[in-house]
Parts: C-alpha cells; sequence; structure tokens
C-alpha cells in the first residue's frame, strides 16, 4: 500500500507557548481555516476542540498535549497543541523531542514570559526549527516591536519580522507582508475569510521599508547567492527571499516573526503559510541516530519508506474504549495493523492491533503507518515513554526522554477498603502516561506518596482519578520533595557477614565518595583491582549505592550530586553473593555519608510577578518574608513586573496572599530552577517537623 502523501509535503508541528498567550485559541483557527472543523471553539466558553478533557474545560487551561491532522496548500500538517502551564511541561519535553518544527506563540502584552523561556530552552535542546506569532495586537498595551526586542535580549533569538502589524491596539486591522510588500486589510469580524490585500498604506511604508532592509540583510548572510545581488543593489525576488528563508529557519539561524490576533481572526492564514513556506519536512532533516545495542556501533536511520523501521514511543494515553494508546512518532519504514514490532529498549516483542490517526479525543483507523507520521497504535502492552520500537532484526535504540524530576508530594489513602486495590491500579496507570508522577510507600509507615512537579498537576491527577476512574481518595496536604547531599568527601569500609548453619553471607567493600557539582546526579567509578572482587559482583554493589541513595542519613529524602567510586573490597570463595554485595555497599554509603556534612536542599523556584505599578511596595514586601532573592524589577504601561527565585516551601498559598494584596489585579507564574542548601537553623526544623 503506497503513501497517500509525498514526505516533503508532510509538517509535524507543535504550537509551544506561556500559559495565556492564545495557544489553544491559534490551533482553533488553524482548524477552522484548514477545514478540519466548521466551527470554531473557545477556549473562555469551554469549547475548544483541542482542550477536550473536562478539567481543561473547567479551567480554561491546557492540560494534555493533543495531537490532530490537517491540510493547507498541498500540506498534510500533523499539530501537537501543547500545555502553557509549567506544572505539564513533561507534555512540552516529549512534544518537541518528536516534532520537525514549531509555532511559538507571545502575548502582544506581556511578551517574553517565564515559561517562554523554558519552552525555548526545551526547543533548543533538541534544535527544533522554529517560527513565531505574536498574538492579541488588538489589545490595549499590545506593542509587536517590543516583544521582538524581547525575544533578542531574553531569548538571545535571531528574530526578524516577516510582517509588521497594520495599526496598533483597538486600531489593528491587518498584516503587513514584508516579503510582498503588500498589506492585507481583514474587513469586520467576519471569522477573517473576508479581507483583501492592498498597497502599504503611506503612513506604514517607512516602517515596513526598515524591516524589510533589516529582513534581507540578515538572509544574505546566510546565503551567499542572496549577499551578491544584496551587496551589489540587484533586485531580489519573493521565491529567493522565501527559499532563503526556509533555509535558514530549518538550519535555526534565523526566526521569522509573523504576527495577529487570533481570537479577532486575524493573521492565521498567513501563519498556516509560514508553516509551509518555512518549516521543515521529515525529508529536510538530518537522518536519526541510535545504537545498535547488539553491535554497540552508532547507526543511522534515513527518513524514507524502505528504510527499515524505527520509531519513538512519546506519549501513552489510556482511553476507556481501546485501552492503552501508545503515540508513536515514525521516523523510518512502514508497519501495518496486525504486525509485529520489537521494543529496542525493553528487549521484547510487541504486537500492534490497530493503528489511529488521532484529532484530540476522536480517533479514525487507518491500516498501516510511513516515515514521518505521527499515530496512535493499541496492543503495546509493556512498551513506555522514550521506548524505541524497530524492526527485531535490524535494532536500534534512539535516543530517549529526559523528564525532571518532581519537586512536590502528598500521602493518599482510600476511602474504603475495597478501593485500595482500584487505587493502586489507577495510581500505576496515571504513572505510566505521565513520566513526571511519581507513586512510592513510605519504607515506614506504609503510606502511599505520590509526587509530581506543582499543586495544579497532583489536583488535577487527584480530579482524574475521582471522576474517570472513580476512585474516592484521602489525599494529605502538599509537601516539599526534599534531597539530601554531601559537602566533604568520605572513604568508607562496609561489611555485610552472616554465618548460619549452612551456606552464610559475605560482602566486603571500599568506598569512596564526594560531592558532584549541582544537577550533575550520581556517577558511580569501578576502580577495584582485579581479583578483589569478582566482576559478576560489581553491578550489585552499584545497586547497593542506588538503593542506598533512596533515602539519606538525615531526614529520608533521596540522596543527589554524588561520585561514588568503588576502591576495594574482598569475598569468600562460597558464601559471598549478590544480596550480601548490595547489603555492604549499602551500610558503606550511608555509614560515609554521615561523616560527609551531609545537608539538606530544598527545591528554588522562578519567579515573576506582574501587578499595577501602585502595588509593587507591598508585593516586595511581601517576596522578602517569603525568602525570595529578587533579581530584576521592571516597569512598563504602569504595571511593576518583578523577577526572583523564591523557596518552593514559602509558596504554598501564594495565590490567595497574593490576591489579597493586590485586590486581585496581580498574576504571576513560577517554574522549578534548581536544589539549594537549606540554612542549618531550616533544617533542624524540618528534620524534626517529619
Amino acid at each position: 500500500m503506497k503513501r497517500d502523501f509525498p514526505l516533503e509535503k508532510v509538517r509535524n508541528i507543535g504550537i509551544v507557548a506561556h500559559i495565556d498567550a492564545g495557544k489553544t485559541t491559534t490551533t482553533e483557527r488553524i482548524l477552522y481555516y484548514t477545514g478540519k472543523i466548521y466551527k470554531m471553539g473557545e477556549v473562555h466558553e469551554g469549547t475548544a476542540t483541542m482542550d477536550w478533557m473536562e478539567q481543561e474545560q473547567e479551567r480554561g487551561i491546557t492540560i494534555t498535549s493533543a495531537a490532530t491532522t490537517c491540510h493547507w496548500r498541498d500540506c498534510r500538517i500533523n499539530i501537537i497543541d501543547t500545555p502553557g502551564h509549567v506544572d505539564f511541561t513533561v507534555e512540552v519535553e516529549r512534544s518537541l523531542r518528536v516534532l520537525d518544527g514549531c509555532i511559538v506563540v507571545f502575548c502582544g502584552v506581556e511578551g517574553v514570559e517565564p515559561q517562554s523561556e523554558t519552552v525555548w530552552r526545551q526547543a533548543d535542546k533538541y534544535n527544533v526549527p522554529r517560527i513565531t506569532f505574536v498574538n492579541k495586537l488588538d489589545r490595549v498595551g499590545s506593542d509587536f516591536f517590543w516583544v521582538v526586542n524581547k525575544m533578542r535580549e531574553r531569548l538571545k533569538a535571531k528574530a526578524y519580522p516577516v510582517q509588521i502589524p497594520l495599526g496598533k491596539e483597538e486600531d489593528f486591522r491587518g498584516v503587513i507582508d514584508l516579503i510582498k510588500m503588500k498589506a492585507r486589510l481583514y474587513k469586520g469580524e467576519d471569522l477573517g475569510v473576508d479581507y483583501e490585500e492592498i498597497d502599504i498604506p503611506q503612513e506604514f511604508l517607512p516602517s515596513a521599508r526598515k524591516y524589510r532592509e533589516e529582513l534581507l540583510e540578515a538572509l544574505s548572510e546566510t546565503d551567499d547567492s542572496l549577499l551578491d545581488k544584496y551587496v551589489h543593489g540587484k533586485e531580489i525576488g519573493n521565491e529567493e527571499i522565501i527559499t532563503a528563508l526556509r533555509k535558514a529557519t530549518i538550519a535555526v539561524k534565523m526566526i521569522p516573526v509573523f504576527c495577529g490576533s487570533s481570537l479577532k481572526n486575524k493573521g492565521v492564514q498567513m501563519l498556516l503559510d509560514g508553516v509551509v513556506d518555512c518549516l521543515p519536512s521529515p525529508k529536510d532533516l538530518p537522518a536519526i541516530s541510535g545504537i545498535n545495542h547488539r553491535s554497540g556501533k552508532e547507526e543511522k536511520r534515513e527518513p524514507s519508506d524502505e528504510e527499515n523501521f524505527s520509531a519513538l514511543a512519546f506519549k501513552i494515553m489510556a482511553d476507556s474504549y481501546v485501552g492503552k494508546l501508545t503515540f508513536l512518532r515514525v521516523y523510518s519504514g512502514t508497519i501495518k495493523a496486525g504486525s509485529y514490532l520489537y521494543n529496542a529498549t525493553k528487549d521484547i516483542r510487541e504486537r500492534v492491533t490497530r493503528i489511529l490517526r488521532m484529532h484530540a479525543n476522536r480517533r479514525e483507523s487507518i491500516g498501516m503507518v510511513y516515515a514521518g507520521d505521527i499515530a496512535a497504535v493499541v496492543g503495546l502492552k509493556n512498551t513506555a515513554t522514550g521506548d524505541t520500537l524497530c524492526a527485531q532484526h535490524h535494532p536500534i535504540v534512539l535516543e530517549s526522554i529526559r523528564f525532571p524530576e518532581p519537586v512536590i508530594f502528598l500521602a493518599i489513602e482510600p476511602k474504603t477498603k475495597t478501593d485500595e486495590q482500584k487505587l493502586i491500579t489507577t495510581l500505576n496507570i496515571l504513572a505510566n502516561e505521565d513520566p513526571t508522577f511519581k507513586i512510592k510507600v513510605h519504607p515506614e509507615t506504609g503510606q502511599t506518596i505520590i509526587s509530581g512537579m506543582g499543586e495544579l498537576h497532583l489536583e488535577i491527577l487527584v480530579d482524574r482519578m475521582l471522576r474517570e476512574f472513580k476512585v474516592e481518595a484521602n489525599v494529605g496536604n502538599p509537601q516539599v520533595a526534599y534531597k539530601e547531599s554531601i559537602t566533604q568527601p568520605f572513604k568508607q569500609e562496609g561489611k555485610y557477614i552472616k554465618q548460619t548453619g549452612g551456606h552464610g553471607q559475605y560482602g566486603h567493600v571500599v568506598l569512596k565518595g564526594k560531592p558532584r557539582e549541582k544537577g550533575f546526579g550520581f556517577q558511580f567509578i569501578n576502580k577495584v583491582k582485579e581479583g578483589r572482587i569478582p566482576r559478576e559482583y560489581i553491578s550489585s554493589v552499584e545497586k547497593g549505592v542506588r538503593e542506598a541513595m533512596e533515602a539519606g542519613v538525615l531526614a529520608g529524602y533521596p540522596v543527589v550530586d554524588l561520585e561514588v567510586t568503588l576502591v576495594d573490597g574482598s569475598f569468600h570463595e562460597v558464601d559471598s553473593s549478590d544480596l550480601a554485595f548490595k547489603n555492604a555497599a549499602a551500610i558503606a554509603l550511608h555509614k560515609g555519608m554521615k561523616k560527609a556534612s551531609p545537608v539538606l536542599l530544598e527545591p528554588v523556584m522562578k519567579l515573576e510577578v506582574v501587578m499595577p505599578e501602585n502595588y509593587l511596595g507591598d508585593v516586595l514586601g511581601n517576596l522578602n518574608i517569603r525568602r525570595t532573592k529578587i533579581t530584576k524589577i521592571d516597569r512598563r504601561s504602569q504595571m511593576g513586573i518583578v523577577d526572583g527565585f523564591a523557596p518552593l516551601l514559602e509558596m504554598f498559598g501564594y495565590a490567595t496572599s497574593l490576591r489579597s494584596l493586590t485586590q486581585g489585579r496581580a498574576t504571576y507564574s513560577m517554574e522549578p530552577s534548581h536544589y539549594e542548601e537549606v540554612s542549618e537553623e531550616l533544617a533542624k526544623e524540618i528534620i524534626e517537623g517529619i
């Protein structure tokens, strides 16, 4: 069966932004203009197609990334609409890992906000080509050129307008195209379908010429043939500009800036043209690389149907009708429904029973998927997020997806004894879907502890348990997820010797430990001399260290940023075992940590508060009480903007406090930034309070 769409005409894109920048509204407009839907849904009315979950409709925010497919000009566009709230950053992370390009939406009033910086960094991490859309230009206080400058200043982006607005704020009535040097004037509020192309009005010509010149100059630096024409003052054709712009965007040497107002239906069709003209097809990008785990060598897979099959599972979803859905990005080759795949990450075979093309929560069965496709498959029982699926005789393991660690936790228990098993099953389903949601049982109290990225994250998950899975639960108060580390090196011996009637237990290790730089995690090094400890027990020593690190010596919190080296030890011909060496390693680590000046670390959040200027003093005073380090105070359009870093512990209940301080007129956003050492005094309080 041949593909119904040429690969070079496929665009896999995501729409990412800070919360409230108008991302989902932009997606709704895209679906309307491409004929995918016939009535535009609105976020504020709870009718947006892509926000299909009850919790999304009630809160007016996106919680889970939703996939859909539409067509524009002669291209198929696979779109993933992602959440803007930082608690659901996992959705952005996994989407950017598998997409070929993205649209970053900015609010014309607020500009570059904290979560805009986060999604930009995530796009940089995966080197994703992007175009930007400055939205809400009809609103009072909007300023397109200020937003472009902020992109350059805060994101270090090579951002160049390819359009500028025709009019400002309530007078915003269209878009000036700097490539064609024409203006598109929208008539009335008729869904943006009725417009006319006119010559640029006289008062906008100087500005249009200035920004076109800036665009051509920047483009000529990326293209030699364009440079020659530009330097010698020769005319440059529109097609040449678009070709050079596409090349520069795909190479992430340039970021084209589009503009409009999605709510008022202005500029979205031109943004779609930008997706087709500037963003890459799978064919425009280099072949994907991975490791053949049998040979240990790096291999490549070209984006072609003729290649051996390779795909990455980037999202798991529990569906009440079809069971577990696994979302795949196919990099090479093809698969049919009913065929078998090899999960190279787990070394198991899985059978694909059905293949679905998704449109938010609606699905359409398809018989086959091809290179470059994004689809959902049914039947993969053991596949998790980040696993590689491929042809069994040509295995490859693609780079997985790394997720941030949870910063908040709470205790949860079923309301009745009969709900106990149901609760465990439900929690496991949710954890399978969301890699930033963790479950563990407290070793001493036996309580079930769930942890996640923020209060809203856990609130939504508990809400889903009740609504989707009908599990009633008692929930404790949110707690901060502290970590432990050491500040001094140590050398420690650990022995585990048990003598019973038959075989005994004998494990003996000597470990050296030292602190690593913050955020660098754990590293295990084996430097034991040949013969001192048999090779088969080395992995048991590492396992013992890792397990012991799950509970530190101060207050039982996980241990981070530690390097442990196995330097010596001994074994017994008969009594040594994996268990003995594992226990010996755990004993050595805990004893060593006690001597190495252990410290408690707390999560620190990056914070931005925006409020009317007259409340600035009150807000700053309140933040100081909350141990906030203020890094910047800005003023713009009678608004005060405060940036800083605040310990998560101090930010519980901040929304209520800020509301009462500013009569509900301030907003704030925060995201996990880093872990910082807690003062001795506070550490003592925390440890005693456990």
